[in-house]
């Protein structure tokens, strides 16, 4: 009798084989069935509701993959590759998450005739380099020295990110405000320069960009309203200093023999506060901010000398204030008069305006680095919610589009153009890496599809008619949602930089090939708690 060797730990689940790969790519197919209708200008949106009862209604697909807390460990890939898509370009994020599913379900039928997943993955990697290099063959350069054509084109771009999001209708609104916040920034295009503020109440259309920085007005004492609200050519202190008495800490303890020397250690606190206000007052500063509290005696003595004040502004925005209004954050105000020239700001106007039922202070004409500000404006909380995560990946693709001044057209119609050229080529080749490629070419026509589906098209005419356009070598032919026809996306301004795309499919293969390249999966048990030495040590093990 053979002796039973024992290697995993008791409970440990372990599942290996041909049935394992293919059971990771059902976990896969089941994360893209759940955002698939989600994709194109007439795609639904998701309401998820998370274990505390917070509501998020979206249409992102990276968004909704983080909401739904898969715990599947081979589709957690994909929510990996839509949080990168994301965060690299911005947009694309449902259409990575299914090319990578189509690609894995016409690999299924590979699998499961036994075809070794080495072979497959080798053939994935070859066509994905076929693939980049063909889009870089067709992408068109839009690069225009004349800056209003050059505006001109972002906004087409802006466009056609915003017409698959809640906002559609209001997508040439939206356009403009995204194009002329990018433009406000330096060459850098910082992402954290754009700052975007939400008021509830109104209408979108209320929505505005304010050239320079605006945030909500902080909480203030009662000598706030009589501060003068308007300043031109203001001298801005930026403090990270406390203007106010402090109560004594819970554990201090002073031990006093009369109620003079009592008096003496209050007169000591008022003094201390009042010489860091003098020294503010005589700088010429006309603007106070400060990370830190502004109590209600320094709120009165600046409001009685014509100076404004705000207190416990938010770290991020004091930053965006700095950056924009030049100086510097200041932990004290000794030698203030020395060094006033470096570390206080300056703007053309400073003023507290009303937005709704909030009251905003606004920067603008603000010299050293370009910045803006959204404000925006709507019904429902979760509605400005998503307004935002729009707009979001709208300053990403006008950003992207900006850097990289290539694109092609949207709408299914690089995807049908990839898949006429893969399937072209795959005929010139032998062996299995032929019926590979052609199952890949077919994956990329889950776009194209989608859209006719979720728009509720007949798929199959409309990709027939595709089809019949690009072996015609029209090859920017691609869905008209509008229609229920087919159009020359290119003319119709439907345009997507073509890093998206790179990215997306580079991505896409990546994660597919990872998928594939597993064969088996093992679940270590949970131990059970030990017990620890300190118990041990008092005999309660």
């Amino acid at each position: 009798m053979k002796p039973m060797i024992v290697i995993l730990k008791d409970g440990t689940d372990s599942n290996q084989g041909k049935n394992q790969v293919v059971s990771n790519i059902s976990a896969c197919l089941a994360v893209s069935e759940a955002i698939r209708t989600t994709l194109g200008p007439r795609g639904m949106d998701k309401l998820i509701v998370d274990n505390r009862g917070t509501a998020t209604i979206s249409n992102d697909g990276a968004t909704i993959l983080k909401l739904l807390e898969i715990i599947h460990p081979a589709a957690r890939t994909l929510v990996d590759i839509a949080k990168s898509q994301d965060a690299e370009v911005g947009d694309g994020t449902t259409s990575v998450v299914l090319i990578t599913a189509e690609i894995l379900k016409n690999a299924k039928s590979f699998i499961e005739d036994g075809m070794h997943p080495t072979i497959i993955i080798r053939a994935i990697r070859k066509a994905t380099a076929l693939t980049i290099k063909k889009i870089k063959e067709v992408a068109v350069t839009i690069k225009s020295d004349d800056d209003k054509e050059q505006r001109v084109l972002l906004e087409k771009c802006a466009r056609t990110t915003l017409s698959s999001k809640l906002i559609a209708r209001q997508r040439e609104f939206f356009a403009k405000m995204v194009v002329d916040a990018v433009l406000m920034l330096d060459e850098l295009l910082p992402l954290n320069m754009i700052g975007v503020k939400k008021v509830t109440g109104g209408s979108l259309e209320e929505s505005r960009l304010v050239s320079g920085v605006a945030f909500k007005k902080t909480f203030s004492y009662a000598g706030f309203e009589m501060q003068q609200k308007k300043y031109t050519n203001p001298k801005i202190a930026i403090l990270n200093i406390e203007l106010e008495l402090k109560a004594e800490r819970d554990n201090a303890e002073v031990r006093l023999d009369n109620v003079a020397e009592y008096q003496k250690i209050v007169d000591a606190e008022w003094s201390i506060l009042y010489d860091k206000l003098d020294t503010l007052h005589k700088a010429g500063v006309t603007v106070v901010l400060s990370k830190l509290p502004i109590g209600d005696v320094a709120t009165q003595y600046f409001a009685d000398r014509d100076m404004f004040c705000a207190g416990r502004v938010q770290e991020d925005d004091l930053k965006r204030t700095q950056k924009a209004c030049g100086g510097a954050i200041i932990t004290t105000v000794e030698n203030l008069n020395n060094q006033s020239q470096q570390v206080l700001g300056t703007c053309e106007i400073f003023e507290e305006i009303q937005i709704g039922s909030e009251r905003y202070n606004c920067f603008t004409g603000c010299p050293k680095a370009k910045t803006a500000t959204m404000i925006l404006r709507g019904g429902a909380e979760q509605f400005i919610d998503e307004v935002e995560r729009s707009l979001h990946d709208a300053i990403m693709i006008v950003r992207r589009a900006v850097k990289n001044d290539s694109i092609v057209a949207g709408g299914g119609a690089i995807e049908m153009a990839l898949s006429r050229h893969l399937r072209e080529y795959s005929r010139t080749i032998p062996g299995k890496e032929q019926l590979i490629l052609a199952a890949y070419a077919k994956a990329f026509e889950v776009i194209p599809r989608q859209l006719c589906e979720n728009a509720g098209f007949d798929a199959t005419n409309i990709l027939n008619k595709l089809r019949q356009k690009h072996a015609e070598n029209n090859i920017w032919f691609g869905v008209d949602i509008m229609h229920e026809d087919v159009t020359d996306n290119f003319i119709a301004a439907v345009w997507e930089p073509a890093v998206v795309k790179i990215n997306a499919i580079t991505a896409a293969s990546e994660a597919a090939c990872l998928i594939l390249s597993v064969d088996e999966t093992i679940k270590v048990p949970k131990s059970a708690a030990e017990t620890s030495n300190a118990a041990k040590a008092m005999n309660m093990g």
